[in-house]
């Protein structure tokens, strides 16, 4: 529930109407006491898809944003449906990666108008 409203940043639609995510694609189990691995694995509208880095950090920021638990991420693009998966895995999943980009204030802003839930 808290990705599928995520929109995406180039289209007027949210990922789940696109089918980059469903809820299929969410597994969640438990590694520890209160503690839980959460992975998304997403699948770009296009096997080369230029946003496919910022789609997965839009899900990154939404869910450590809102999971009321405590939670390890770790978001995958869906074997064999991009030209550049690995790369991107790599770089959705580094930590400094990710605060670097946040730290971009027009990157920022596109995060936030994909995160934000309509009113």
């Amino acid at each position: 529930d808290i990705i599928r409203t995520i929109r995406d940043p180039e289209k007027p639609n949210t990922l789940e109407e696109l089918e980059v995510v469903t809820e299929s694609c969410v597994e969640v189990q438990e590694i520890g006491e209160d503690e839980y691995l959460v992975t998304i694995r997403f699948t770009p509208t296009v096997p080369h898809c230029s946003l496919a880095t910022l789609i997965g950090l839009c899900l990154r920021i939404k869910l450590q944003r809102c999971l009321p638990f405590r939670h390890k991420l770790e978001i995958y693009i869906s074997e064999g449906t991009h030209s550049t998966e690995e790369d991107i895995n790599k770089q959705i999943n580094d930590k400094e990666r990710v605060a670097a980009a946040m730290e971009n204030p027009n990157l920022r802003e596109i995060v936030e108008q994909c995160v934000t839930e309509p009113d």
